[in-house]
């Protein structure tokens, strides 16, 4: 379950990842469970989980395991979420003890917990984004079965694989990001906990062999990173809070805020054709209205603000061209 080689030779002079391949199930496992199904004697019953095995065999268990090819420069990460070094400085360290050696990268689970709009996604995109693997989101609030993680009996009419089965043998990767949106949202009833597929998977040594309840094959998903948010701890069991390294995520001050804000404006502005279009600087007053904004509802305002200059034919954005209530009292929760 554990083999790897090397894909991609080390050249730590590069900020490309290094890439090796790892073996995330085994085929013989696969085999023998397609076998019985062909024996089965209701074959319609079993198109669905016999597809599953098809593709699972036709794809081969290998997946690519990446990381950044020695310490990347995080200089930019830092600027960009300054309220979030005390995480960025825990991957820091991870990625500095994978840097000279063959061995992947092990980032230790994180909760990262602080106020709605806050940019804990954001984080964790841009996470993803640097050490060069995919990004997968499980939004807990949203869940109404205790399947969603682990998948449901192949028993059952509808059921299908979970999205730790999908992230690694529908992905591409073998360390993919995913990311447990809400956490303290999930809402356990007395049938199904929606979190009890945890309790294994934060561990590295039972992460190796996960077995989703659907497919009912061990997958090996011990080299997933990690990322779990909440509003509040109170509603996660100990159990899951003491598997994780728990960041709690203040909201920026108000320099930060410029900063962000800042930041915000020039990568829309950057991104886009028509930002050739707008000043690179925004002014100063729009950067006092936006940082009293969280960072979701700063991009909001800043599409607004984009949109309304040129209608007005200006490069310029202006404190009018912000949404209406944009400059009123500041938002609860951020530091000024």
């Amino acid at each position: 379950m554990t083999t790897t080689h090397s894909l991609v030779p080390q050249s730590p002079s590069m900020g490309l990842p290094v890439a090796q391949l790892r073996n995330v199930f085994r085929p013989g496992d696969v085999e023998r469970r397609l076998a019985r199904l062909q024996d089965a004697g209701s074959q319609r019953e079993y198109e669905t989980l016999r597809a599953v095995y098809e593709r699972m065999l036709e794809r081969g268990p290998e997946r690519f395991q990446v990381k950044p090819s020695g310490v990347p420069d995080m200089a930019g990460l830092y600027e960009q979420l300054p309220n979030f070094s005390d995480a960025l400085d825990d991957v820091k360290r991870h990625v500095a003890l994978a840097q000279d050696s063959r061995d992947g990268l092990e980032v230790t689970p994180m909760l990262l917990i602080g106020p709605p709009g806050i940019g804990k996604t954001h984080f964790a995109r841009q996470l993803a984004e640097l050490l060069g693997t995919g990004m997968n989101l499980v939004p807990m609030s949203s869940m109404t079965a205790g399947w969603l993680l682990s998948g449901s009996s192949s028993q059952w009419k509808g059921a299908r694989p979970g999205k730790v089965f999908e992230a690694l043998v529908d992905g591409e990767y073998a360390n993919p990001v995913i990311v447990v949106d809400e956490i303290d949202k999930a809402s356990a009833d007395a049938q199904y906990d929606p979190l009890g597929a945890l309790y294994g998977l934060l561990e590295h040594d039972t992460a190796q062999s996960f077995t989703d309840e659907f497919a009912e094959i061990a997958i090996d998903a011990s080299q997933v990173i990690w990322i779990t948010t909440a509003n509040d701890e109170r509603g996660i069991p100990a159990p899951i809070l003491n598997r994780m390294n728990v960041f709690e995520v203040q909201a920026p001050s108000a320099e930060q805020a410029r900063t962000i804000a800042r930041n915000l404006y020039q990568g829309i502005r950057e991104g886009h054709d028509w930002g050739r279009l707008i000043d690179p600087e925004p002014q100063a007053d729009v950067l006092d209205i936006l940082a009293q904004m969280p960072p979701r509802e700063m991009r909001r305002a800043l599409m607004t603000g984009f949109g309304n200059a040129r209608l007005q034919h200006r490069s310029t954005v202006e404190v009018a061209d912000l949404p209406r209530g944009a400059s009123g009292k500041p938002r609860m929760g951020f530091v000024q």
